[in-house]
């Protein structure tokens, strides 16, 4: 489900993976990896993807994401 919604919300906010392996200091493979559900996502790196991502880091475990909360994410409008 993080994994799932870590994909969801990067997509809203039209960020690419690149970017966010770079943000985690990590390959893009690995963030593949992690955005896949290979590789487990540790407690840190979620904080500093949420921040990247300028999102509370508990919709990472939100197992109702709408598609009305991710087109708000989209739209730079709060999500809490």
């Amino acid at each position: 489900m993080v994994h799932e919604n870590l994909k969801k919300i990067r997509i809203a906010k039209g960020v690419t993976q690149t970017h966010l392996a770079k943000v985690l200091k990590v390959t893009t493979m690995t963030y593949s990896r992690l955005e896949n559900g290979e590789t487990k996502i540790d407690v840190e790196r979620l904080k500093i993807l949420s921040r990247a991502l300028d999102i509370n880091v508990g919709i990472f475990f939100d197992n109702k994401l709408t598609d009305s909360v991710i087109y708000n994410m989209s739209e730079g409008k709060e999500v809490v």
